[in-house]
């Protein structure tokens, strides 16, 4: 069995603890979509990505942020923000809901989905040392060696200085500036009360989830076999 799973139809018994349905919103306050999922880990519960539901603007209709990379909305209540434009979101890999049953395909995926986030060379907004694509060394899972030339990378292009970029907030494809790191983490704190109790009920009911995936699971294999 895979080790993330998604919510799908499951409900929590108060609506109001869910999190899926709030607007998510990006750079210059530009709608992005609507929190659709979440894939979480079967292990401890904890959120990784959620799954947002563009409404048709990106033609796979839907792609992922790392958790960590969220915050509330300062202008929307009940919503949240995160640093990307469409342009950005355009330039993800197509995200496909069935790679999350093998866990070969989603580490296939995830790889090229981080790639998108330290392909260019560390790269920084004009008059500021705010790096806009993460070092070797902030990636997970990198070996000693590649961090080791990671953070040489990195002192090369502090002491040089920052880099004379037409400050218009972002670099295409990489990400926006008004981040001090682009880092994917495992796990997400801090966001909010309405983030931490979501995430609380999850981690409460996760087996439970689970469960009920692994009926639904059942079932269709039956439909099909009949």
């Amino acid at each position: 069995m895979a080790n993330y799973g998604m919510l799908r139809n499951y409900r929590f018994t108060d609506a109001a603890e869910d999190i899926r349905g709030s607007k998510l919103y990006g750079l210059d306050d530009e709608k992005l979509g609507k929190i659709d999922d979440v894939i979480f880990d079967h292990s401890d519960g904890a959120i990784r990505y959620v799954v947002v539901d563009t409404g048709g603007w990106l033609s796979t209709k839907k792609f992922i942020v790392p958790a960590d990379r969220l915050r509330p909305s300062t202008e929307h209540d009940d919503a949240f923000a995160v640093d990307l434009t469409k342009a950005q979101v355009e330039n993800f890999p197509p995200y496909k809901e069935t790679d999350l049953e093998s866990d070969e395909q989603w580490s296939d995926y995830e790889g090229k989905y981080r790639s998108k986030w330290e392909a260019d060379p560390v790269m920084h907004r004009k008059e500021t040392d705010r790096n806009i694509t993460p070092t070797t060394q902030q990636m997970p899972g990198n070996s000693p060696s590649a961090t080791a030339a990671g953070s040489a990378d990195a002192r090369t292009v502090e002491s040089a200085g920052p880099t004379e970029i037409e400050d218009t907030g972002l670099i295409e494809p990489g990400f926006a500036g008004g981040t001090d790191t682009v880092e994917i983490d495992n796990t997400a704190v801090g966001i909010g009360p309405r983030w931490d109790t979501f995430q609380d009920r999850l981690r409460e009911r996760r087996h439970e989830v689970i469960g009920t995936r692994a009926s639904e699971r059942r079932e269709d294999e039956y439909r099909k076999a009949s």
